[in-house]
This record gives structure tokens, sequence and C-alpha cells, in this order.
């Protein structure tokens, strides 16, 4: 197999060879290829490079900053080249991050030091508060979701049906073969690193058994709406709406699961609704299912849900890395799987990977909101296997 180079690359490259300008900040969840795609990246430049990583360190500071720092600018002084690259990655790990890297970005830049920045994250909330916070005017982002059906399909071969059980994890891709090993590396090296590492560790959490039971509890209903009081029926750990609501953003931050909003034209409206929540990659949904592929693809029920969350995963991941907003729509006894919106202009989509293609809410949709279009992913409608390599952004 040859070595797969994501779409983003491309980008953080022509950035990175243009003049000093901007930190480049790369986020996205744990094992998309952020590493990966820097170190591609600095196999194709001409000058010197400084990588550190938090992960590999113990409890890191802006001292050790600091340490990374210079030993990027003496590869400058020592180099014989006029610009030196330094990589931060699980920058979000250091406190006081971002104090530390505008007090040395902006010392560069006073002195003319050619020191070009990129900070890799992988959760991006906390990320994000750091540089609204510290950064602002200094840095450009590139977000990086889960892995599209159409590149597993480019760098592994999988079929749609594959990608729809085992998700996109290219990481856990050799394992396969032995689901009981793949499920049990999903859950421990994913889905524990995940929510240890970037939530636990740097959030306060007063109630954490809380925080993994409503993750769970949101693979478990991904794809159906559920109102914080039903979540606090189905869990253990008494705590409140507040609570959760705050919990499942930490949740998406790290890019394991989100809650999407109820559409209205009032956004206000849409924010206090009942969110539905969406696994954000299909892997996170079949590590807790006790049965393996070739059954469920039996079991029509469950399999016609597991595709319905591809599909939700599919465009919520392209929500996070575009200028798309995704949403549910339901009213009354009307309802719509998903509503995409970009600028003026919405699009409602239901999904049916059965035989049936009834979708009575679709009308009931267009008639309210006179939508851009209407589309039916499945049967009679766009094949959702076809869906799946579409961007969705190309649906305007």
């Amino acid at each position: 197999m040859q070595t797969y180079i994501r779409p983003q690359f491309k980008s953080l490259k022509n950035r990175i060879e243009e003049p000093r300008q901007f930190i480049q900040v790369v986020v996205g969840p744990r094992q998309v290829g952020k590493t990966t795609m820097v170190r591609q990246l600095t196999e194709t430049i001409a000058f010197p490079f400084h990588f550190a990583s938090a992960d590999e360190t113990g409890p890191a500071d802006a001292v050790w900053i600091a340490q990374q720092w210079e030993a990027a600018r003496l590869k400058l002084e020592l180099g014989g080249s006029s610009e030196v690259l330094l990589v931060i990655d699980e920058i979000q790990k250091i406190s006081n991050w971002s104090e530390a890297v505008k007090r040395h970005w902006d010392k560069d830049t006073r002195e003319s030091k050619n020191v070009k920045v990129i900070l890799l994250g992988s959760a991006r909330l906390l990320l994000q508060q750091g540089l609204t916070e510290s950064l602002a005017g200094r840095f450009e982002l590139i977000a990086m979701s889960h892995w599209s059906y159409a590149e597993m399909k480019e760098a592994f071969g999988f079929t749609p049906e594959q990608f729809v059980w085992f998700g996109g994890y290219p990481g856990a891709v050799a394992l396969i073969s032995d689901e009981n090993r793949w499920k049990d590396y999903v859950r421990h090296a994913l889905i524990e690193t995940s929510v240890s590492k970037d939530i636990l560790m740097l959030s306060r959490i007063d109630k954490p058994a809380l925080l993994k039971q409503l993750f769970e509890l949101s693979c478990a209903y991904s794809g159906q709406i559920l109102s914080f009081n039903k979540m606090l029926g189905q869990l253990q750990d008494a705590g409140n709406a507040t609570t959760l609501a705050h919990y499942l953003s930490l949740l998406d931050s790290a890019g394991l699961v989100t809650g999407l909003p109820n559409f209205s034209m009032a956004e206000v409206r849409a924010r206090a609704s009942s969110p539905k929540l969406q696994a954000m990659n299909t892997a996170l949904l079949t590590a807790f299912l006790p049965h393996g592929f070739e059954q469920a693809r039996l079991m029509p029920m469950e399999w016609g849900r597991q595709v319905e969350s591809a599909v939700g995963a599919h465009l919520a991941n392209a929500a996070k890395t575009t200028a798309l907003k995704l949403y549910y729509w339901r009213h009354r006894n009307d309802e719509v799987d998903f509503v995409l919106k970009r600028g003026e202009k919405y699009i409602g989509i239901e999904v049916k990977s059965g035989l049936t293609s009834k979708a009575p809410g679709m009308s009931a949709f267009a008639k309210k909101y006179n939508p851009h279009k209407v589309l039916l992913v499945g049967a009679s409608g766009i094949p959702w296997q076809q869906f799946l390599e579409m961007e969705p952004e190309t649906l305007f």
C-alpha cells in the first residue's frame, strides 16, 4: 500500500512554504493522522525543523516550551538556513501554553527570526479557548476530521459495508480480521485514551463516571433524539441537565460524539432543543456491540441504524471542517433525519436503508421551509453507498 496523504496536507504545505505570517494550528480527534501528516510534511521541506511532543514527556509547562523554541532557534543559527520549522504535538497538555507561545512568537517577530510554527492538538474546545484569548490575529486553523469512506477506500480498499461497521480509524485496520481484538483496541487504545487524556486530565470533571456513562449512552442511542431529562433517567450517576450538556460539549470537542440541534429559523430555539445524539465514527458504536460484522448485516434493524449513523457521521465530520452546519428537524409527528445548512440555503436529508422509501416528514419540511432541495438516501433515492463517497458541500 502506498502512503496515503490526507487532503489537508496540501493546504498546510502551501502555508508553511509562504513567508512567515501565522502560527499554523492543526486540530482534530485522536488517531486521524495529524502527526503523520506533519511528519510527511517535514520530509518534503528544504529547511530544518524541530519536532517535540508533549505526549512523550511528564508534566510540561512554559519552561518546556521555551526549551523547544530555543532548540529550533539554535538550528536556525547553526544550520545555514534562513528559516526553521518548530512543531509541537499535543500542545493542549501544556499548562498556560498559549501565553508562552504568544511570548516566543512575538519575540521572534520583533527580532526578525524566521521560526515558523505548527501546533497540533486533539481537544478542540480546550485549544480554542487558548487561541482566542491569547493568540488572536496570530494563527490559522486547519481542522481534521475522522477519515471518510472515500479515504478508507483509497487507502485500504474498504467496501461501503466495511466502513459502516469498522468506521474510519486507519490505525485499527490491521485488526479487523479478528473482531474481538479490534474491539478491544478501539475501546482501550482509542476511546479510553481520548476520554482520559483529552478530557479528564485537561478539564475539571466532578463526575468522571457520569461522563463515561454519557459517552456510552450517546453511542448506544446514536441517531436518536433524547432530551437531557431522559438521559438522566438512563444514567446511574446522578447529575443535572446543565452538567450533561457541558459533558456532551466536551465529548464533542474530543471528536467522539455530538448532539445535533433541532433546525429552526430562530438560532436560539435550535440551541435550546433536545439533542439528536450522533457518534462521529461508527467504530465507536460497533466497539460496544456483542455481535460481529456478518451477523449484523443479517439484522435489518441493527444494520439500518448503523447505516444511518454512518451517514450522520459523514455529515457531522464535514460540518467540523467546512462552513456547513448540521441539524435534525422534528415538529410534532413530522421528522427529518438531517438538515444541512450553508449560508441561507438548507437541504433536508432522510435516510432509508431498508426496503421502505416512505418519508412523510420530508413533505412537511418542504412545505414549511421551501428548502434548497430535499434528498432521500437509500431505497429509491441516492444509494447510501454512493452518498458516503460524496463531499457534502457539493450538494449545494
